[in-house]
């Protein structure tokens, strides 16, 4: 009776653990979501990133044409010498 006894405990036990596998499944499951949304934030967030370089680039090459054209090749090759 004692081996019983026993092992019915050894099965509660089991079963208590089983159970907390379960909640940790389901914790990881629900952190894998949140990287995968932090991911995909980082991704658009990458994109805006490129976005802004090209336009300060097109606003840099416009500022350089505005120089050359009001100032002449001078004024034009001295900034680019600073």
């Amino acid at each position: 009776m004692a081996l019983s006894a026993d092992a019915l405990a050894l099965s509660g036990d089991a079963l208590a653990l089983s159970a907390d596998a379960l909640a940790l499944s389901a914790d990881a499951l629900a952190l894998s979501g949140d990287a995968l949304a932090l991911s995909a934030d980082a991704l658009a967030l990458s994109a805006d990133a490129l976005a802004l370089q090209g336009i300060a680039k097109f606003n840099s090459l416009r500022i350089n044409e505005m120089l050359y054209l009001a100032g002449g090749k001078r004024v034009f090759r001295f900034l680019h010498r600073l």
